[in-house]
């Protein structure tokens, strides 16, 4: 029964006054809400449904915004969103200036804390408590973080500062086994046998009690009888772990009984110091297809059919860049048994399973740990093997350090396979995969290289896992292919030379990846009045310097194209090599300004920025016009 509109909240105070079946019938109305809209947007559906109590719960207990909610990822912020006036925009959910996938300070009050990344909620939550104190505040501030995230080293050097320094942080654990993928590692099995062991919670004081009255005495025995109730209390009492680092532990506790949720809150609430609740959810909880994936389908997907839990996708031209470099990695590994493959978490998301179903003592998951696998790749190249990490661009400046330190430093011979390059779209800014040119190709020794096409990839791959000499870079975009026909078998291609796509002698469009296909598209649109030559750069570092100086010694006009960050980017790139070589060409960089993009369509967010084939060619055609007078 339909207990209110959901388009009437205008903020969460309205939960103090309603009885916990009121709240539960709420839970059906937002979940039956989500379930809907979703699928006509899309979004993370299995997260949000996943915390529809525990949302309602938080904001029944605390007092939002003066107690500050700090959402780890933020992917499960939608129930918050509603639950803070936000329901009428959930029609604009990702959208093109419509509404945030993820927490957003200029949104609303409540959204204290914006991300998109994992593992950060509990420093930030560290930083409002100690703000908190120094104002003479009694808010409190709550994180709350998944079990994957609370595997990111980032959440575990918090969970040892709150513990050491007593602050008041209510950490609340959503553990629902899941991050996008199944979570792995000692973490998650620590956590599994902290699950199995919820009946006893009820039983924690006199278990405490008892072990306390073991009757042992007299000098060694007795110190032997401590190491021993020690011994009794990790094996029969939840959350010793969080204990020892100084958090009073609640839990397990289901995160779909309103009741207990409630009153575990109200508990956690009063305890001075840090404080961590343990709840258990179901993923995907109240939509069956949800509940049952296991794989991470669900996790966050476009539109989708309710009935049958169909995803509606549109025309696919040609396979998915994931899935091509997934399975050249997997085919190479056939024959060279030095090749192994490392990802964070990704192997949904980067199509890995096909490498897993083969070399499963070659796949290694560690889970959201970015730094760790870079480093796990530069330890396994130190002996020889041939790691590939594969990663997400956005997710890829979290091990910056590893790549300049423990990698390029050291000049060893790691693959990386940087998913996600580009504009991303409706994750927006936080998933937009634009900086990883600049933060790399100042770094010595790596080459970066980025394909045209999904058979220009499959070639590209197949060179870097051939390469043996230093740390390799190969972007791409997220997606499908284009459509040109793919070659059975692998074949090389040489790392520091371009290719001349088209010819022109006006003015040459430097460009690689998709962008070839719009500067060919642009040479189209100015024919007959601008001769465009098209260049493919698909080494981006290393510049191909013969054909450099060759283009300086022409004289002719060069526009370089990238969608990446301008700053630091490959148009840069090629000013300083021609300021190197004493040359001065007429130069045109086209790419993306110094902010940052929100979320959007792609080819929306190409619009806002110039960078759609008509209004490159608008630029180029410009550039020219400007280049000849001055020229006269």
């Amino acid at each position: 029964m339909v207990i209110m509109d959901l388009t009437s909240i205008q903020d969460p105070s309205f939960l103090k006054r309603m009885s916990v079946t009121e709240m539960e019938a709420l839970s059906a109305d937002i979940r039956r809400f989500l379930i809907e809209k979703l699928a006509e947007t899309g979004g993370h559906l299995a997260p949000n449904l996943g915390v529809v109590e525990l949302t309602l719960a938080l904001h029944r207990v605390f007092d939002s915004p003066n107690d500050q909610l700090v959402w780890d990822v933020g992917h499960q912020a939608y129930v918050h969103k509603i639950l803070t006036g936000r329901t009428k925009q959930f029609d604009t959910l990702r959208q093109y200036n419509g509404l945030c996938g993820f927490p957003k300070r200029c949104e609303s009050d409540h959204d204290v804390w914006e991300t998109g990344h994992s593992s950060t909620s509990l420093s930030a939550a560290m930083g409002i408590a100690i703000a908190n104190e120094l104002k003479g505040s009694q808010d409190r501030a709550i994180a709350i973080i998944g079990d994957g995230a609370l595997t990111g080293g980032m959440a575990l050097e918090a969970l040892n500062h709150i513990g050491a320094e007593k602050q008041n942080v209510i950490v609340i654990l959503n553990d629902n086994e899941m991050s996008i993928a199944p979570n792995v590692g000692a973490m998650h099995n620590m956590l599994g046998r902290m699950r199995a062991s919820r009946k006893l919670k009820h039983a924690r004081e006199e278990i405490e009690s008892l072990i306390k009255h073991i009757p042992i005495v007299g000098g060694p025995l007795e110190r032997s009888g401590e190491r021993v109730k020690d011994m009794l209390k990790s094996a029969l009492i939840p959350g010793t772990f969080f204990e020892e680092l100084g958090f009073t532990y609640f839990g397990p506790t289901d995160g779909h009984d309103l009741k207990d949720l409630l009153e575990t809150l109200e508990y956690a609430k009063k305890i001075d110091g840090p404080v961590l609740v343990h709840v258990i959810t179901k993923k995907g909880k109240g939509y069956r297809p949800a509940e049952l994936d296991g794989v991470g389908t669900w996790h966050g997907l476009g539109p989708y059919k309710i009935e049958s839990g169909e995803v509606i996708k549109g025309k696919v031209k040609g396979p998915s860049y994931s899935k091509v470099v997934a399975e050249t990695i997997t085919k190479v590994a056939e024959t060279d048994d030095r090749v192994t493959l490392i990802t964070p978490a990704m192997s949904v998301g980067s199509k890995l399973d096909c490498f897993n179903a083969k070399f499963p003592e070659r796949m290694f998951d560690v889970g959201i740990a970015e730094q760790h696998a870079v480093t796990l790749a530069g330890g396994q190249a130190t002996q020889g093997l041939k790691p590939v990490v594969s990663i997400y661009s956005t997710f890829f400046q979290r091990a910056y350090d590893q790549l300049v330190h423990d990698i390029c430093r050291q000049n060893l011979n790691v693959v990386f396979t940087i998913d996600r390059s580009g504009l991303v779209g409706a994750d927006g800014e936080t998933h937009q995969g634009v900086f990883d040119i600049a933060f790399m190709r100042h770094v010595p020794n790596i080459r970066i290289l980025m394909a045209k096409d999904e058979a220009e990839l499959q070639r590209l791959v197949y060179s870097a896992l051939r390469y043996d000499d230093g740390p390799i870079a190969i972007r791409f975009p997220r997606g499908e292919g284009i459509g040109v026909p793919m070659s059975d078998t692998l074949q090389e291609l040489p790392l520091d030379v371009w290719e001349v796509e088209a010819e022109g002698t006006d003015v040459a469009i430097l460009t690689f990846g998709p962008q070839v296909q719009d500067a060919l598209e642009v040479r189209a649109l100015l024919e007959g009045q601008v001769s465009v030559r098209v260049i493919n750069c698909r080494t981006i570092k290393p510049l191909d310097d013969v054909m450099l100086t060759s283009l300086y010694e022409e004289g002719i006009p060069l526009v370089t194209l990238e969608e990446a960050v301008l700053a630091g980017g490959f148009g840069s790139s090629v000013l300083e090599h021609a300021s190197d070589a004493r040359q001065f060409p007429r130069v045109l960089r086209l790419g993306i300004p110094d902010r940052y993009i929100e979320h959007g369509g792609v080819n929306q967010l190409l619009e806002e920025i110039g960078l759609r084939p008509s209004q490159i060619a608008e630029s180029v055609q410009q550039f020219v016009q400007v280049t000849n007078r001055q020229n006269v």
